[in-house]
């Protein structure tokens, strides 16, 4: 589950990590008000304007800039909130911006220069343990920085068991080449950095830069954290973070209705059940010459309704040429599928694109018998090939 920005820093906060402080709006009017606020608890007189999307790249878009006074603030809040912004990481539709974070101007000026730094908390599978990637060049695309100049990037990789350990902390410091004040605030940062990451179950933190202030104060001024969905039954308040506006809103429908459903960009529609078994359906879609539109497990209940529903959910693709339903009938047997497929087919009355259903396991022979005598536009198989074949066959038409 991702997090806004603004409620990312809110958390790192909380764990003792210095951010940049900020205040979200939902209109100009209300970013004017977070800008005296901030002026008034920080003395800061400019304001950074910063779109709250799920996406990077929002400064490339036009989503963060810079007010040097209250008249820019509500300017620029007025044109950034109810904009579609478009970033590398989003659609070419980009996304609605509903909100901004109105935040302190932190590139003050003082005794030294400020310094921006890349850092990000994550688990490296390969090992089982957490690790911390970071490097000098912040601010900037890290993958250009890990494809052009990879030995500026460093990685140390935590023990679980044992957590962050001091040293650790003072080789990151020293690796980005810190001392004195800044040396002891970065190996702060970075410890209460990792405890967040740690006790919030996240499985990802990346900060953006982190931000070594004129007057060498840490600080991250960027967050974006991505939190383990499956650990969420843990964290009752984090869940209530989740923003359903940023998320694809047909994979949203599909699990209020208890379905696993991924979007994807294909043109062959995917009603599997068993996860293992969809993913082999993905590779049988490609190999057929097709792309799959979705991932779509409908679990070991495959009735009637639930049926009903994933065809629903299916068909709100209109890229979607093609269903292929892939069905092994283990505890649920292949014939009350069967007839789940030809109940929901007469109930929605409207299916205009070829499906193709392959049933195996128990009483498969009865479910083609049943799919067979249906009188509906529906084609059957039960071999695996037989079912690619047909595929083929309807996306060649």
């Amino acid at each position: 589950m991702n997090l806004h920005e603004y409620q990312g820093k809110e958390l790192l906060s909380s764990f003792g990590v210095r951010i940049q402080r900020g205040i979200v709006a939902q209109s100009a009017k209300e970013a004017v008000d977070a800008a005296k606020q901030l002026t008034a608890e920080t003395a800061t007189g400019w304001h950074v304007i910063k779109a709250q999307v799920h996406a990077g790249g929002r400064g490339k878009g036009g989503g963060v800039k810079l007010a040097k006074n209250l008249k820019e603030v509500e300017d620029i809040a007025g044109q950034i909130i109810g904009m579609d912004l478009v970033t590398p990481q989003t659609s070419a539709e980009g996304k609605r911006v509903h909100q901004v974070l109105v935040a302190e101007d932190v590139y003050y000026p003082g005794e030294n220069e400020p310094n921006e730094y890349y850092m990000s908390v994550l688990l490296n599978r390969a090992t089982g343990r957490n690790m911390i990637v970071y490097s000098t060049e912040g601010g900037m695309d890290i993958e250009t920085v890990a494809e052009e100049t990879p030995e500026l990037i460093h990685n140390e990789e935590i023990d679980p068991a044992t957590g962050i350990l001091p040293f650790q902390a003072r080789r990151i410091a020293f690796n980005l080449g810190l001392s004195g004040t800044a040396f002891k605030e970065m190996t702060k940062f970075v410890t209460a950095l990792y405890t967040a990451y740690d006790k919030s179950d996240a499985s990802l933190f990346e900060i953006n830069p982190v931000l070594k202030t004129s007057d060498d104060k840490i600080m991250a001024v960027d967050a974006k954290v991505t939190l383990d969905a499956n650990a969420l039954y843990r964290h009752r308040d984090l869940a209530q973070l989740r923003d359903l506006r940023e998320e694809n809103q047909i994979e949203v429908e599909a699990g209020a209705l208890g379905l696993n459903y991924v979007d994807l960009d294909g043109n062959v529609g995917c009603m599997v059940n068993g996860a293992g078994l969809a993913m082999a359906t993905m590779d049988l879609i490609k190999q057929a010459g097709g792309e799959p539109a979705n991932f779509l497990d409908v679990g070991g209940t495959a009735d009637a309704a639930r049926v009903e529903a994933a065809f629903k959910i299916i068909l709100k693709d209109p890229a979607v040429k093609a269903i292929l339903i892939n069905i092994f009938g283990g505890i649920v047997r292949c014939d009350r599928v069967a007839q789940g497929v030809i109940d929901a087919y007469k109930n929605m009355g409207n299916i205009t694109v070829p499906i193709i259903v392959r049933l195996q396991g128990t009483n498969a022979d009865i479910a083609k018998e049943l799919i067979d005598n249906s009188g509906l536009d529906v084609m059957s198989a039960t071999e695996f090939q037989e079912a690619a074949d047909k595929v083929q066959e309807v996306l060649n038409k």
